[in-house]
């Protein structure tokens, strides 16, 4: 194993929307990869016909993308050991299959969907296994000149794993050690069916993870329970020697109570449990997305990396090159992690911080524009290094700045009631008298100059502070005041100042 080059892959089925939990398996197979200097790649299994969701394949695609979650080869990208859609290996699957059945391990079963709910309802918790399946219709029961006659007849089959009862079946799992399951407890699952001539996930995936040369199977631990068929398949191929190591990651758990988290828990408490708006094109119910949500995705990859991964230390904030150089499956927990979305926002809010502010403000542009502002762009970064502290989404700068790009048109009325004195009025028009006398419209020229003002009429401080926030921008919020007037300029100032007096009386 040690000599074979490390290559990974994340294969998802088209069944709708990637959820949080799928990203962070494929997260965790990429930092693998990069870790050993392996391969990455991106397979779609595709095999269940009846569940596939049109427009599902773009949307993991695109999702990945938007994440910076790059693969080396597969779907959109090609690659030596192609394709990488199972519904377009079919001619490989039938040889496989052929395979098993010339080496007595997989056998044709005609039972019908009705015979099978027959004999559930005969046999109490009925498994199609060692036990039980002489007594069904199968090419283990009938004679062969019967099964040739009915395959040749068109009648629909499936074929079916034969499975040695009461033998230990070891996987080695690289986050939770020696798994051991008797093999009686398992059953005859189905691997081909002869209605849409394709395979169960169960074949196809062992078949494409051994052709595709896959070292290491890292996945959720929804997948453990079939685990030791697969390392049966392995052995009835005759491939132990590739068998790939295998590593099933910890569920995401709810953010409180018991469980596995669901989009419910999402739409409870208001956060996105896809990467991506999702739009079922069934119902055209809209699932809101992380992107569409105002999460960076570098922040979503840092939130997503450390739900189930210890890097060793306490650091929270971890670049995607730190991610890859620290990355260790046996520091994944072998239990659930709560997803607590409020860390989530928390992550958004400190990679704002980090970002220059002229990179805040483009994203900024949008949402001005959407609200009929026109900006030069020199003031938007200005505005956001003042204010960008104060948000956790890019979005939530319009409420935190709006001021500085639209005139207030009401006052805050309880700002109002406690902040404006019954001399207010008068005070601000005097006060734009005073910033009226000053050329250098600098923050620190204006405070003085007003401050002098103040101290030589005797008026308190903090009424005629309060008062001019409040004519200025409407509430009392905002930055340093003597910031925001000069990027106001001084026109606009005594505008606001001589309407609010006028206003507010």
């Amino acid at each position: 194993m040690s000599e074979r080059k490390v290559r990974v892959r994340f294969a998802p089925s088209p069944t709708g929307p990637l959820h949080i939990g799928g990203v962070r398996t494929a997260l965790y197979n990429y930092l693998f990869a990069r870790q050993h200097g392996g391969d990455f790649i991106l397979r779609i299994e595709d095999t269940d016909s009846g569940r596939f969701v049109p427009g599902a394949e773009e949307y993991i695609i695109e999702s990945l993308n938007w994440l910076n979650i790059h693969f080396n080869e597969g779907v959109g990208i090609g690659g030596e050991h192609g394709p990488y859609k199972q519904s377009e290996r079919r001619e490989i699957y039938k040889k496989y299959v052929q395979v098993l059945l010339d080496n007595e391990k997989a056998y044709i079963a005609f039972d019908t969907p009705q015979e099978l709910e027959a004999k559930r309802a005969e046999i109490n918790n009925f498994q199609y296994d060692a036990s039980t399946r002489m007594q069904m219709r199968n090419s283990l029961s009938m004679p062969t000149d019967e099964v040739k006659a009915l395959i040749e007849s068109g009648h629909q089959y499936v074929v079916r794993i034969k499975i040695e009862p009461n033998e230990d079946v070891h996987v080695n799992d690289l986050i939770r050690g020696d798994v051991v399951i008797n093999s009686s407890v398992l059953d005859d699952k189905v691997l081909y069916k002869s209605a849409d001539e394709l395979p169960t996930y169960h074949l196809a995936n062992i078949v494409d993870d051994h052709l595709m040369l896959v070292t290491h199977v890292i996945r959720g631990e929804e997948w453990l329970p079939s685990a030791p068929l697969h390392v049966l398949l392995y052995r009835a191929f005759g491939w132990e020697d590739t068998m790939p190591a295998f590593a099933h990651l910890p569920l995401l758990l709810k953010p409180e109570g018991n469980g596995k988290l669901s989009k419910r828990d999402g739409d409870r408490l208001g956060f996105p449990v896809f990467p991506l708006q999702w739009t079922d094109p069934n119902t055209g119910n809209i699932s809101s997305g992380y992107r569409e949500t105002g999460y960076l995705p570098e922040a979503v990859i840092n939130f997503l990396a450390l739900l189930g991964w210890n890097p060793g230390n306490d650091q929270d904030i971890l670049s995607i090159e730190e991610m890859i150089k620290l990355f260790d499956l046996t520091r994944c927990s072998k239990s659930g992690a709560k997803f607590d979305y409020k860390k989530g926002v928390w992550f958004n809010h400190q990679y704002i911080q980090q970002k220059s502010n002229e990179d805040i403000a483009a994203m900024f542009q949008p949402v001005l524009k959407s609200h009929g502002v026109d900006a030069p762009a020199e003031k938007v970064v200005t505005v956001v290094g003042l204010t960008k502290e104060r948000v956790n989404f890019v979005q939530e700068l319009w409420d935190a700045a709006s001021f500085f790009f639209v005139a207030p048109e009401s006052y805050d009325e309880k700002t109002t009631k406690k902040r404006w004195k019954e001399d207010s009025a008068k005070c601000m028009l005097e006060l734009a008298e005073v910033l009226n006398t000053i050329d250098d419209f600098s923050p620190t020229t204006q405070e003085k100059v007003v401050m002098d003002w103040i101290a030589e009429k005797e008026y308190h401080t903090g009424n005629i502070m309060n008062a001019f926030r409040l004519a200025v921008v409407g509430e009392g919020k905002g930055p340093h005041m003597f910031d925001i007037t000069w990027i106001l300029g001084k026109e606009e100032t005594i505008t606001r100042l001589k309407r609010a007096a006028e206003v507010l009386k």
